[in-house]
């Protein structure tokens, strides 16, 4: 059963003016069955380099590969052969074709750099995470999160049961499990977890331990939301500084996680500047620290985390189903006086603070903090929100909201 995305739109707009269409995402998030969806009715030719003789013949003679395969072409896993770049930049300048090549991978970092030497100008590059709660729901709006009176006025969105909420905390955002209800929950992160290691993680990294890999995995799950702390996670596991730093950026090269960075300006000099480490799927986060009911979360001492992550989550998803790359806009703020904002979002020239609060009844004083966000040179401070279990939009004040999980 295919569960409509949203990048499905962005990517056949852009087709338009780009001869490459790169999608990046973790395994098993849906890269291959969109552009597989994509391609019904219009002729476009399939081929994947985890086939080992595609691959040789792709490594070692890209000129043929490309010739034997008719555009439009869509490669999944590319990363496994950079060098098709090159040729696939020689078609696009002779043919001035657009749409001519659908890619995908799951290694972001190494693609994106190849991809960016080779085709610059001539790539578009789009992230897929695991499914949004619009996509779930079969919510078409497709708007970024920026909690603005328009926004507001414009979202109308169906309330949500807090159990559902927790339902879905805990079965995660892979679309297989909403394609396939009746899959064993456990079962299907167990065999994720061991692929993920035993294909994806080698082709990165040489780990050697992979006991104390998975347990690296689990400390990282288990410190979702709070600040990156590379000693204190290596002295967890018992591994070298260096270590924990080799295999944080495989986590983060196989879009498992996300640093989220610091905002500072030059007024706010007390701001920390190390940034915050999310995972960026509630359901594996859920398998790797052992919570293994959605009772479990919801009543744990980590479901304000899960929480947290949950929303984090639903706001870059809006970001990049929209086919906005987040990282210019999406800050947390956090001083040596522990003043604190979960998010800041910097959109059009203003500052939205973001709060979120697993309780249903938030108040004044849980955006004290929003004023932190006023003492900037550049921005002026925007509408902000607290995102919360509340079942309706209530406003704070003249700039402020409590907003339900659901509107994002």
């Amino acid at each position: 059963m295919y569960i409509n995305r949203h990048l499905e739109r962005v990517l056949k707009n852009s087709a338009y003016i780009r001869g490459v269409m790169a999608v990046t995402g973790s395994r098993q998030t849906g890269k291959s069955t969109l552009i597989e969806e994509i391609a019904k009715g219009n002729g476009m030719t399939s081929v994947t380099l985890d086939d080992i003789n595609r691959r040789e013949l792709a490594k070692t003679n890209p000129k043929d590969f490309l010739a034997l395969s008719p555009t439009p072409l869509f490669i999944d896993e590319v990363q496994y052969a950079p060098e098709l770049f090159p040729y696939m930049k020689i078609h696009i300048d002779k043919t001035k074709e657009m749409g001519a090549y659908y890619i995908s991978g799951s290694q972001r970092f190494n693609m994106i750099k190849n991809l960016s030497e080779s085709l610059a100008g001539r790539v578009g590059i789009f992230e897929l995470l695991g499914l949004s709660i619009r996509e779930i729901k079969n919510d078409s709006f497709n708007e970024v999160f920026i909690p603005t009176n328009e926004y507001i006025k414009e979202r109308k969105s169906t309330p949500i049961k807090l159990t559902e909420l927790w339902q879905i905390i805990h079965r995660g955002s892979y679309p297989e499990l909403y394609a396939k209800p009746n899959i064993v929950w456990d079962k299907f992160y167990n065999d994720y977890v061991n692929t993920y290691i035993e294909r994806d993680v080698h082709k990165l990294e040489n780990i050697g331990d992979e006991v104390k890999f998975y347990q690296f995995m689990q400390v990282i799950a288990a410190n979702s939301g709070n600040l990156f702390n590379v000693d204190g996670f290596a002295k967890d596991i018992g591994i070298t500084r260096a270590v924990c730093e080799k295999w944080l950026s495989v986590l983060r090269a196989s879009n498992l996680i996300y640093l989220l960075p610091p905002y500072h300006s030059n007024v706010t000099k007390r701001a920390i500047k190390t940034p915050k480490i999310y995972f960026l799927d509630t359901g594996l986060m859920a398998f790797l620290t052992k919570w293994h009911t959605a009772e479990q979360i919801e009543t744990g001492a980590m479901s304000g985390a899960f929480f947290e992550t949950f929303v984090f989550c639903e706001i870059i998803k809006s970001f990049y189903n929209a086919g906005i790359d987040p990282k210019t806009y999406l800050y947390f703020y956090r001083d040596k006086d522990d003043n604190e904002i979960d998010f800041i979002i910097n959109y059009n020239s203003k500052l939205h603070p973001i709060e979120v609060k697993k309780k249903s009844n938030p108040n004044l004083g849980d955006i004290k903090a929003f004023r932190f966000s006023e003492y900037n040179e550049i921005y002026q401070r925007g509408n902000g929100a607290v995102i919360c279990t509340n079942d309706d939009v209530v406003p704070l004040n003249d700039k402020d909201y409590i907003v339900p999980f659901y509107y994002i």
